[in-house]
């Protein structure tokens, strides 16, 4: 991620481990979409054996190791923007 933002030059790192609060937030939505994925295996497969146990953890693994990339980005800039408000009349000061 840059360092600024290259518009309003608003720093993108506020403090020292700014960050480590993301990763709360990308374990909530890992966890989101894990429950997604048991209300789509589910009633597909079942649970009745051992192997739809193992299916279901591999194709929950496959799902998250697909999305991680859109849950670190998103969970970044939700973070971001819980602490620096968007000012509307940023480009009228300018």
């Amino acid at each position: 991620m840059k360092t600024e933002c290259n518009i309003c030059h608003q720093k993108t790192e506020l403090e020292t481990g700014f960050w480590w609060g993301t990763g709360y937030i990308s374990y909530f939505l890992a966890v989101v979409i894990s429950l997604l994925n048991v209300i789509w295996f589910s009633p597909i497969f079942g649970w009745a054996t051992i192997y739809s146990v193992w299916g279901f953890l591999l194709a929950n693994a496959f799902v998250l190791m697909l999305s991680m990339p859109w849950l670190v980005r998103f969970s970044r800039v939700f973070y971001l923007s819980i602490f620096v408000r968007y000012d509307e009349s940023f480009e009228k000061k300018s």
